[in-house]
């Protein structure tokens, strides 16, 4: 009899409970460096993938079959609530996506129309259909994350009218139209947790708040402009009793304001030693993280002794999930990430330590 995926050892460790095999899986695992994946998205847009439930269904099953991960993360874009919502926007092959008209003022986040749960039976009809494909694979017990992106990654996007280094417009228009901004927000806050609900109510077992442009934010600015739309987006789903993931990148100094906003468990990348990000969030919270994804072109020994020391450094937290500082690079060889899964799969049990560096 296949184990519910609520008593996976992904779920355990996203509870706080550390399991006897460390979890890992990746970031943008379903995808870009998989020949399989480019094999089924002959003639689809990305977008036309992600809205197709069985090509959205095959997609996230596709790395669990080849590497053995301990969790699948669902198949769709950030901007998937924003395109069924109606806003005009496209991924641009190389660039990424690239809204027909930006938002710049008070009257353009008014005249933004807005989700409907409805709008969304494309995203849960690939959920329905993913966790069903999930129990016919191994045991059964791999879960499915969902996620979304996350409030402030939403907005930038949309003022700035696509990809941006340095999110110029966007923080521009917090500090000078603050009214419009939070306006915008909202509006974002409850597109990405209506998002987030229709994939939990689907099947989804834990959900993921990614937000990729938040490190470009002072810590005071993300508390004041930013964390409370983040805390509403996951009030979306406050009353299902699912973990609730926290990432963002290059934010080693919002730690603890992201584990704030509502989050079970926050995701660490790179940039900061693990443990230091534990020592940041108090030593009570469990992480997610982090490898650096330039590694996985190294050579294995040299990439071999980082997996080793991420997860030495992850017992400092009550559980840790491996996983990377960020996405899979499209470069990378799908033989490396197997590799590291049966890696991870075979060492023995990891027990946590105290803050002072002690064993529990």
């Amino acid at each position: 009899m296949s184990s519910a995926p609520a008593s996976s050892r992904l779920i355990s460790a996203y509870r706080g409970i550390r399991p006897e095999v460390t979890p890992v899986w990746f970031m943008r695992q379903a995808g870009r460096s998989l020949p399989e994946y480019h094999e089924v998205r002959r003639g689809h847009t990305m977008l036309a993938s992600c809205l197709d439930p069985e090509l959205a269904s095959e997609i996230t099953l596709q790395p669990v079959r080849r590497h053995g991960v301990d969790a699948a993360i669902f198949y769709s874009d950030i901007v998937i609530p924003l395109k069924l919502a109606g806003v005009g926007v496209e991924i641009v092959p190389g660039r990424g996506p690239v809204f027909e008209k930006p938002v710049r003022t008070a009257a353009d986040v008014a005249a933004l129309p807005t989700l409907t749960v409805d709008d969304l039976a494309p995203v849960a009809a690939g959920v329905r259909r993913t966790v069903e494909g999930l129990a016919a694979i191994g045991d059964g017990s791999t879960p499915l994350i969902g996620f979304a992106g996350a409030p402030f990654t939403l907005a930038a996007y949309l003022v700035e009218g696509g990809p941006s280094k340095e999110h110029l417009a966007a923080r521009t228009l917090m500090h000078a139209d603050p009214d419009a901004w939070a306006a915008l927000m909202q509006w974002a806050a409850d597109a990405s947790g209506l998002f987030l609900r229709a994939q939990v109510l689907a099947g989804a077992s834990a959900a993921q708040l990614f937000d990729s442009w938040a490190g470009s934010l002072s810590l005071a600015d993300y508390v004041t402009h930013v964390a409370p739309a983040s805390a509403r987006a996951l009030s979306h789903i406050a009353d299902l009793d699912v973990p609730k993931v926290h990432f963002g990148v290059g934010t080693g100094e919002l730690l603890p304001a992201m584990r704030d906003v509502g989050a079970d468990v926050v995701g660490i990348d790179w940039r900061i030693p693990l443990d230091e990000g534990v020592r940041r969030l108090g030593g009570a919270v469990p992480v997610q993280g982090n490898l650096d994804p330039a590694l996985l072109a190294a050579p294995w020994p040299v990439l071999e002794a980082h997996v080793r020391d991420v997860l030495a450094r992850g017992k400092a937290a009550p559980a840790h999930v491996l996983n990377l500082g960020h996405g899979v690079p499209p470069e990378t060889d799908p033989a490396v990430l197997t590799r590291i899964v049966d890696l991870v799969h075979s060492l023995p049990p990891v027990a946590p330590t105290q803050p002072d560096g002690d064993p529990a």
